[in-house]
């Protein structure tokens, strides 16, 4: 036997090498990347309850995820815009129940006709949002603080709005909105995709997408580089308040009625939930559209599975908590692990 066919490996032993470096690479940027576990998550998750539970896949059941996943994952969206710039809103559920609210008041006590009364909305929201971008950029309020005041007065304001009485009579496009199906998709589903879709093209594809990440990652650099920390961030906040009045309105649809005590759902802490299971970071910059939407996908359907297989109510919120703690600890272990930075 001579050196060279000493040294030289079988060309079956090089496939077999290159095929499993091929694995091992491909294992680690499965790995690495937060969107690939959790979109596996969603798959393991939905198969596993619709074999134990058979009504679980049912057209009716789906449709009914449809419609909740536009709420939740509407608001996902809208948090994480506000995330990803190293801020927090915990306003987004108490703002969705209060334009609900006034949505309706326009509607029926002002006369409104429909569409005018949900461009009022929006218009109030896109107001509250400027004015958290305002106290944050300007005033260097916490975001924390400042947003956990308009949840306080959102929730008051409802009340008072309607002397704590739903509000009946809406026009019928509220419920158009929300009840309607193109094809056996739910309307409110599509929002969702279409939010999901634009959240998408602009962080992804877009100069402004491009200085939303910077800002979260270091606010000094991003000022230093050129790019308007402050507009960068009040566009957030304003996106994320007008998100919520679309919620909002997309509820009281599907209700038929406006209801003061939704804002005090908690809608917020499942929006923050689903952000960090997509793998958003809680210290800004990083995250992507296609992680939130999955996450808040993967949110949906253990909600909606622990109802089909009877588990007790008071046991889903402790189901739902131990989700977000395991994806803080995957997201925690990956920047450990794979060098992501730490802040």
């Amino acid at each position: 036997m001579t050196a060279q066919s000493t040294l030289t490996p079988a060309p079956e032993d090089a496939v077999a090498q290159r095929g499993s470096s091929a694995v091992a690479r491909l294992l680690r940027k499965l790995a690495e990347s937060p969107e690939a576990g959790v979109i596996l998550a969603c798959v393991l998750v939905f198969t596993s309850i619709a074999l134990a539970a058979p009504t679980y896949t049912a057209t009716g059941n789906l449709q009914v995820m449809g419609r909740d996943l536009a709420q939740v994952g509407i608001l996902a969206i809208g948090e994480s815009l506000v995330i990803l710039t190293g801020g927090i809103d915990l306003s987004v559920g108490a703002l969705a129940g209060l334009a609900g609210i006034l949505a309706a008041w326009f509607n029926v006590n002002q006369a409104m006709p429909a569409p005018l009364a949900i461009l009022a909305t929006l218009g109030i929201c896109a107001v509250v949002g400027l004015w958290h971008g305002a106290m944050v950029t300007k005033l260097n309020v916490p975001p924390f603080v400042i947003t956990l005041v308009t949840f306080t007065v959102s929730q008051g304001l409802a009340l008072a709005i309607t002397s704590g009485s739903p509000i009946n009579g809406i026009d019928p496009m509220f419920s158009n909105l929300s009840q309607y199906y193109v094809g056996e998709v739910p309307v409110p589903a599509l929002f969702f995709i279409g939010a999901a879709v634009i959240a998408w093209f602009v962080l992804e594809r877009t100069y402004v997408g491009r200085q939303i990440y910077a800002v979260g990652g270091n606010k000094e650099a991003a000022r230093l580089a050129g790019i308007p920390v402050a507009r960068r961030i009040t566009a957030a906040y304003v996106s994320a308040a007008v998100l919520s009045g679309v919620v909002g309105i997309l509820v009281i649809g599907r209700m038929n009625v406006a209801d003061p005590s939704v804002g005090g759902s908690g809608w917020e802490l499942t929006a923050i939930a689903a952000a960090v299971v997509g793998g958003v970071s809680l210290f800004g910059g990083e995250g992507r559209i296609v992680g939130i939407a999955a996450g808040a996908i993967l949110l949906e359907f253990i909600t909606n599975g622990l109802l089909a297989l009877k588990v007790s109510p008071y046991k889903q919120q402790i189901v739902q908590g131990a989700v977000l703690g395991v994806a803080i600890l995957a997201d925690r272990w990956r920047a450990r692990r794979f060098g992501r930075a730490q802040r």
